[in-house]
């Protein structure tokens, strides 16, 4: 009894949500070594559908680091990065391309499996995404920073009620394919759409004080929190391109981002359809909690 008491709860307490997101764009990004787990995957895409099925109009962009790295080392190619940006020559442009194209259209077959119709995409088809080349002290390659982005294609798909499946690559002015990173191509992309919230998938609880501690987690933070907390020191290392990713999106429209342990099962419908959520809420004001007395 006591168990369906709260099952049914929780449902209740997705019912403003549910109302509050219909028919809106949630732009959701997902990498990283999460995203090679068949279990973690299959949480991650059925949570997805759950949102199609409420009425959201979610989007979906995807890196793929951990299976590049394995890709150029069964052919012997050295992996290196260079500021947090893997060092990306003619040779492993192409490979880029074709391990990200293998699983834009792996997690293309696994959506439609699950009952919903999906698109695959990359960021350099019809000019969704286009890029310049990033110019460093020490030369990268074809490596991109996002200048514009069409969402003509995308807009279609949504308005047709089909989950569109983007790559984390870009078309740059001189006709050549960059790499980009996929947590600004997701900021980007949820600005040009006009999305409700932006949900950058992890596997990591969130922002941290302690990044050791899981205990130290912060529910809510505002952007000026996550400035100071770059700023001190406090979020480090792979975090920085997720904390900084969801700074642009809200300074440009967005109402809400959000870093999410995909690993948790579901954690990304309990993030949305809850009062308390399941990892890092950033908003121009608190919702939660207010941690900026902790800075």
């Amino acid at each position: 009894m006591e168990e369906a008491i709260r099952k049914s709860d929780i449902l209740i307490e997705a019912l403003p949500y549910i109302k509050t997101f219909y028919n809106k764009v949630i732009l959701i990004k997902y990498g990283g070594s999460a995203i090679t787990d068949d279990a973690v995957r299959r949480n991650v895409l059925e949570d997805i559908v759950f949102m199609n099925y409420a009425g959201m109009k979610p989007v979906l962009i995807h890196g793929g680091g951990p299976l590049i790295s394995k890709k150029m080392d069964e052919i012997g190619k050295k992996v290196e990065f260079v500021d947090g940006q893997r060092v990306t020559d003619e040779e492993a442009i192409d490979i880029v391309d074709e391990v990200l194209w293998g699983l834009n259209k792996k997690l293309v077959e696994e959506f439609k499996s699950l009952g919903v119709q999906s698109y695959g995409l990359s960021g350099k088809d019809a000019g969704l995404i286009k890029a310049k080349k990033i110019i460093k002290e020490k030369d990268i390659g074809y490596v991109g920073e996002i200048t514009s982005v069409d969402t003509t294609l995308l807009t279609r798909l949504i308005e047709t009620d089909v989950i569109p499946v983007i790559s984390s690559l870009a078309k740059g002015e001189d006709g050549k394919i960059y790499n980009i990173n996929a947590d600004s191509a997701a900021a980007k992309i949820a600005v040009a759409l006009g999305a409700e919230k932006i949900v950058l998938l992890s596997n990591v609880k969130g922002i941290m004080r302690d990044i050791n501690n899981e205990n130290t987690l912060y529910d809510s933070l505002t952007t000026a929190d996550v400035e100071v907390m770059i700023e001190k020191g406090i979020i480090v290392k792979g975090m920085i391109p997720k904390a900084q990713a969801c700074l642009v999106a809200i300074r440009n429209g967005v109402k809400k981002a959000h870093i999410v342990d995909c690993r948790i099962p579901h954690a990304l419908l309990l993030e949305i359809f809850t009062d308390k959520g399941m990892g890092t809420e950033i908003t121009k004001l608190n919702r939660r909690t207010k941690a900026s007395q902790d800075l």
